[in-house]
């Protein structure tokens, strides 16, 4: 069940402000059409807290938006304020909210759930239909994002920071949250194998996730060298592996993959009969699917252990990039008997060799966002520097590459996000935007 903040019999705090101040908020009008303006905020109404935002990180749902003003089939109606992976400062408190003082830290859980519904009483919130989440075009009006000088949030989304966790850390419990939602979903068994195929800031800290779990071998996959490269020697993985780079420019999902070396685009078998162009790409796919798992499981591939050509794969396979040539390689790359967590939200409609999964038992299993996870995500972040034996998450903080000083520079910070690389050569991994 949701956490709850509210309590009937609590005493009243009066806010500090004054019934109405004016904000500067960061607001999309259009693709790429990013403003800086000022808003009215009223003070907090009953169960809320107003918070000053001192960290949004910029995920690729943001960018998304940004570039195309959309976020697969969400298309924004109206203006919207871009942001949902943030911390800040308690500034005020509204009525019959305890347990809050001015000046606490916390971290925003920015998807409010109503709270009454069937699925909301079974603590299945994340799923609740009347969900509102900051930054999110579902909702109409828009429930806007973070990127404000200050917001007014339910009191039971806020949770309360110690003073060793950044805010920047505490801003990717976000994406923190979606790797632990992953997999306790997926229920590794301790000495499971995995597989994470992208290597963004969820697919990382699925990884990381997946060995906390006790997966003991934990293979992260990316067509970008230095992601890659990153998730080894910070320990997020214990093998990686780069995917090739397209060869040609495609709208299509596929294109992670070489073009066929078909001129003609169909084929003419002996028979007379013409087997359609998509056909073949389709096949393509999949033989270059089969080709590319080969390659990414015989780097951990053990002569004693992997003896059983019927048995080859791994235990879990964590799909971050909602990619359908991705799909492909999870379902080829897993087990039977094995699972395949939907962790990435891409091409909505994919086309997939199914029977793979029907003749081998194959768990698809999709996730979105998260529940519950918070409290898990700051008990692991206090650990961090602890001395215990065992698998140790890695930095957060280190996570973030690049930092933009205030909103005024919102545009930058989400031109830099559309990147893996900046002006220098440096990876771009997390870009944040501070107060």
């Amino acid at each position: 069940m949701a956490p709850c903040a509210a309590c009937e019999h609590a005493p009243m705090h009066l806010p500090v402000l004054s019934k109405a101040s004016s904000i500067n908020a960061s607001v999309l009008h259009g693709p790429r059409d990013l403003r800086l303006e000022r808003r009215t905020i009223k003070e907090p109404d009953l169960g809320e807290l107003q918070v000053a935002v001192k960290t949004t990180g910029i995920c690729g749902s943001d960018v998304s938006y940004y570039n195309k003003f959309a976020n697969g089939d969400l298309c924004a109606c109206m203006p919207l304020s871009l942001g949902h992976e943030s911390s800040g400062v308690v500034v005020a408190i509204g009525p019959q909210v305890s347990g809050f003082s001015i000046g606490d830290r916390v971290a925003l859980e920015v998807g409010v759930a109503c709270g009454q519904c069937t699925i909301c009483h079974k603590g299945r919130y994340n799923l609740c239909k009347k969900m509102r989440f900051r930054s999110s075009a579902k909702s109409v009006p828009h429930y806007q994002g973070t990127l404000q000088e200050r917001i007014n949030h339910p009191a039971i989304w806020c949770h309360k920071l110690p003073d060793d966790i950044s805010f920047d850390a505490a801003a990717l419990l976000e994406p923190l949250s979606v790797g632990i939602h992953a997999v306790n979903r997926a229920s590794p068994a301790p000495g499971s194998t995995a597989l994470v195929l992208g290597a963004g800031t969820v697919g990382l800290l699925t990884a990381a996730m997946a060995r906390q779990a006790g997966c003991t071998q934990v293979t992260i996959t990316d067509v970008d060298q230095g992601r890659v490269d990153y998730a080894i020697s910070k320990g997020f993985a214990t093998h990686g592996y780069v995917v090739a780079r397209p060869l040609h420019n495609s709208s299509s999902s596929s294109s992670i993959f070489p073009k066929s070396n078909s001129n003609s685009g169909s084929s003419t078998p002996s028979d007379g009969f013409a087997t359609p162009s998509s056909t073949l790409s389709f096949r393509s796919s999949l033989d270059s699917a089969k080709a590319l798992v080969a390659d990414i499981l015989a780097l951990t591939q053990n002569p004693i252990l992997d003896h059983d050509d019927e048995d080859i794969g791994v235990d879990v396979t964590f799909e971050c990039t909602g990619k359908e040539v991705c799909m492909h390689t999870a379902l080829y790359g897993t087990r039977p008997g094995g699972k395949v967590i939907m962790v990435g939200m891409g091409t909505p409609i994919q086309t997939l060799p199914l029977s793979v999964a029907h003749l081998r038992e194959i768990d698809i299993l999709g996730i979105f966002r998260y529940a519950n996870t918070y409290a898990t995500g700051i008990r692991m972040l206090c650990n961090q520097k602890g001395s215990g034996a065992g698998f140790t998450l890695p930095s957060l903080d280190d996570m973030v590459t690049h930092r933009f000083k205030g909103l005024e520079n919102a545009k930058g910070a989400f031109e830099l996000a559309s990147r893996t690389m900046d002006d220098e050569g440096n990876l771009v991994l997390k870009v944040v935007i501070e107060a």
